[in-house]
């Protein structure tokens, strides 16, 4: 509860007068205050409580240390907190609704085989699960997002609207079992869907520059805790598999039927509320890992450039080399989003901004030779479904690269402040979420479901 936090907070300055001379009474106002104004801004009480302890002016450095040793134990009490107004330790009302979304996601994996759609054993469907996999997830996390954010109603018949044409789409439409357009459909809902989850995020203000960063933000701290998680789960596979071969048993069928589908499903909503039970509290780790992966990429990239320029070879334009190249220029993309989503628009230009650009620009190189591969390949064997969704995805990554090479080079002359380039990539998002539905709504019906 606030009041326990500000007696806490209380206490601690108290103890540290004979190092700060200070009003506590007047202190105490201007913290209040503070909390105040952050809880109408949506905050909750624990984010408003600690960002407030660290704006308060007069007491910079004391405030400081408080607000170092506070996040730490927020972080302890995070999984397990007390609802305001009781008494005690337990789950408090948040965590339980993501903890029974998360449930509710392990079970849908599992209902189709009540009607006898398995993906493995006697008569398997797997196309059906291919298709439907982020059907049985995401709705569930835009759910979890729409009752946090209190999104109208109106807000909330569009959501769901979306995640019905997606599953009409993905289950009437005739695709060819194995077919290239059912396979592009398949990797492309997923990333439709999660930019619609994002409109729930936003609690329906999709339009709001500031949202759609926060939601690239999220975004990035979900993929590491996400992977956290399951790491941690195949931990818990092996020592399973270890336990029960140790007594004469096989565990492989309560591993590969229960605990990996189910695990893989509710692991998506968990990841999802643990981010914004640590938002604003803890310093996020995307942020952290683009300065280490940035000047990594950066040498890769040069790296294969070089090693092009000298042997003379081409780059193979197959399937999965060309699904390799789109993810590594998302993956630069990404890369760039979050720098630039942690960085402070005020600050001067730097190294690490010249380094951005250096990586900018060797994926252009990369993206252009991709480019020159698709269309020679086109030129020479006609269209396909695959070469299309590939010559599409390396033109709108391109176009995004390029502009923000030019802006980043105008920044770096201090031609132009920060917020240009902030702005264009958070305006850039809807691109995405347009061409991935056309691939999977238009391309079987132009491609006649091959």
């Amino acid at each position: 509860m606030l009041e326990e936090r500000i007696a806490e907070w209380r206490d601690y300055v108290r103890r540290r007068q004979a190092i700060h001379t200070v009003d506590v009474d007047e202190l105490e106002d201007h913290l209040r205050s503070q909390v105040a104004d952050l809880r109408e801004a949506g905050l909750d009480e624990d984010e408003a409580f600690l960002i407030a302890v660290k704006r308060i002016g007069d007491l910079e450095a004391l405030s400081r240390e408080f607000a170092r040793e506070y996040s730490e134990r927020l972080w302890k009490r995070l999984v397990l907190a007390t609802d305001a107004g009781e008494s005690g330790v337990g789950w408090n009302r948040e965590a339980l609704v993501a903890v029974g979304l998360a449930v509710a996601a392990a079970v849908a994996i599992k209902i189709p085989e009540l009607f006898g759609v398995r993906l493995d054993g006697p008569d398997p469907n797997p196309s059906f699960y291919l298709r439907n996999f982020s059907l049985f997830v995401l709705p569930f996390l835009a759910g979890f997002f729409a009752w946090k954010r209190g999104m109208e109603l109106a807000g909330r018949i569009w959501l769901v609207a979306a995640f019905v044409v997606a599953a009409l789409v993905m289950n009437l439409l005739p695709f060819s079992p194995g077919g290239h357009t059912e396979s592009l459909a398949a990797l492309h809902l997923p990333m439709a869907l999660w930019l619609t989850v994002g409109v729930a995020y936003a609690g329906g203000a999709w339009r709001d520059h500031d949202q759609r960063m926060n939601y690239v933000r999220f975004s990035g701290e979900w993929f590491i805790y996400y992977a956290l998680i399951a790491l941690g789960g195949g931990v818990l596979m092996a020592v399973t598999m270890f336990m029960f071969g140790a007594i004469g048993l096989d565990a492989e069928f309560l591993l590969n039927e229960w605990i990996l589908p189910c695990g893989a499903m509710g692991a998506v909503i968990i990841a999802g509320w643990l981010v914004e039970a640590k938002q604003s509290v803890i310093e996020n780790m995307a942020p952290v890992l683009t300065q280490l992966f940035t000047p990594l990429f950066t040498l890769v990239l040069l790296a294969f450039l070089g090693t092009m320029a000298w042997t003379g070879s081409a780059i193979d334009v197959e399937r999965e080399v060309l699904i390799g190249f789109d993810l590594l220029l998302i993956v630069v993309v990404g890369l760039l989003l979050y720098a630039i989503s942690a960085r402070d628009p005020q600050a001067e230009p730097g190294f690490f901004d010249g380094l951005q650009l250096v990586l900018v620009i060797c994926a252009l190189l990369v993206d252009a030779l991709a480019l020159w591969a698709i269309v020679a390949r086109i030129s020479e064997f006609g269209f396909s479904p695959n070469r299309v969704a590939a010559l599409g995805e390396n033109l709108i990554l391109v176009v995004n690269l390029g502009w923000s090479a030019v802006l980043y080079a105008r920044f770096l002359a201090r031609r132009i402040p920060f917020t240009p380039l902030e702005r264009w990539q958070t305006a850039y998002v809807p691109v995405y979420l347009v061409w991935a539905s056309v691939v999977v709504v238009v391309f079987p019906l132009v491609f006649r479901f091959q």
